[in-house]
């Protein structure tokens, strides 16, 4: 949604959280690390967040307004003129190094999670990336989801969107950075 800061003076957006999100420690937990996530990344092509928040039983992230449009609603006009192609891929390119430096794998790079700005192109949505992190009692390091659930825990889960989805992620088994650059492909 479309809001007003009225703290800080400026236009933002709203994610709302999905209503089945309830009372379900492990959902509450995914969409406040995908906050926290995102939180850490501070590069131009990434949606910035502000904020994230609780009103009236509702969690919600506040985050950069991006006016413009999808990739994918671009992309149902026709291709992208080859200069324009190069600006968007290298742009996003880059978003996604500065990402897996910080050990973020998005698992849904998609068109329409590309945002087209006047600015330059934006990467959105890491709700279901997964995070290199030291496990709860501190022993090892392990692929932490963004529930904050260990990758053997979701072994054989299909999570992502199937047509940008790399074999290894439709099949249901660990994925790293390659798991990003198919996608991105």
């Amino acid at each position: 949604y479309k809001a007003r800061d009225t703290r800080l003076h400026r236009i933002v957006a709203l994610k709302l959280a999905s209503d089945r999100l309830g009372d379900d420690p492990l959902l509450r937990a995914r969409f406040q690390r995908e906050a926290r996530a995102v939180a850490a990344l501070n590069h131009p092509h990434i949606c910035a967040i502000h904020d994230v928040a609780s009103a009236d039983g509702h969690d919600f992230i506040v985050m950069e307004f991006l006016d413009g449009e999808t990739l994918e609603q671009r992309l149902r006009r026709g291709p992208l003129p080859l200069p324009e192609l190069f600006e968007v891929a290298i742009a996003i390119a880059d978003a996604m190094v500065a990402a897996h430096r910080e050990g973020i794998i998005n698992r849904d790079l998609k068109p329409s999670n590309v945002m087209l700005t006047r600015s330059g192109p934006k990467l959105l949505d890491f709700g279901i990336a997964k995070q290199r992190d030291l496990l709860r009692n501190g022993s090892t390091s392990a692929e932490i989801d963004a529930t904050g659930t260990s990758a053997a825990t979701l072994e054989g889960t299909l999570i992502g969107t199937a047509p940008y989805m790399a074999p290894e992620q439709l099949e249901g088994r660990p994925v790293d950075v390659r798991t990003d650059i198919f996608a991105f492909g």
